[in-house]
């Protein structure tokens, strides 16, 4: 009976892990995030791009390519955020499952003609639970990390106003920020740096563009320090 059991236990099958992608992009002042349409049987209408994964496959390989085929386009940035195997439901029946942020900017998010849509990450219809708390999970990571590193800019055109940089800031934060701190701050860190070129922004005058590069002086100082 032992032996049989053991036998019984050995064959079943079990569920490949699978990958989930967190797109997010900036549009019309706020931060959203790409959601595909779940089968027609399944509970919930929309789902965060996922697949399985093959026993042959890398999973940051695969992970890379599902951002672009759903976007039609190479993300500018997509990287493992943390695995999941909380017991929540997931599309797949999987009981691992990987997520991955990928980011884009605005004219690539309006450019988007895919099956997907877009969805405000305050705003969210009903997903499967554990792709609920994966989205969530990616949101305070990225949260947690905003000044230890460049993840603002690949929200942003190669160049960029500093009002512009503010507000891709507060969309991911989630709050305001004091506009003379922030760009304190940011000076401060060496993040950034003029070019010769202008835009205007309303009535007021042009404001000056500039571009990231990071400056190798800064050494081991910090990204932007958010004080408010």
């Amino acid at each position: 009976m032992p032996a049989r059991t053991a036998s019984t236990r050995s064959s079943a099958p079990r569920v490949a892990p699978s990958i989930d992608v967190v797109i997010l992009a900036p549009r019309e002042r706020k931060l959203v995030v790409l959601l595909a349409r779940g089968p027609a049987k399944s509970r919930e209408r929309w789902q965060l791009p996922w697949r399985s994964l093959k026993p042959d496959e890398t999973i940051d390989g695969e992970a890379v390519k599902l951002a672009r085929k759903t976007l039609g386009t190479a993300p500018a940035l997509v990287e493992q955020v943390a695995a999941f195997g909380d017991g929540r439901r997931h599309p797949s029946g999987a009981a691992l499952s990987v997520a991955f942020l990928a980011l884009i900017d605005a004219d690539t998010s309006a450019g988007f003609k895919g099956d997907a849509s877009w969805f405000a990450v305050n705003d969210l219809p009903p997903l499967p639970p554990r792709q609920r708390g994966m989205l969530e999970g990616v949101l305070t990571s990225l949260r947690a990390r905003l000044d230890q590193g460049p993840i603002a800019f690949h929200l942003l055109p190669p160049t960029f106003t500093l009002t512009q940089l503010q507000e891709i800031y507060e969309l991911l934060l989630g709050r305001r920020l004091h506009k003379a701190s922030f760009r304190r701050s940011l000076h401060a860190a060496w993040l950034v740096e003029p070019t010769e070129e202008w835009r205007s922004e309303g009535r007021g005058r042009p404001a000056q563009l500039f571009r990231y590069a990071p400056k190798k002086r800064r050494g081991g100082r910090r990204g932007v320090r958010f004080g408010g």
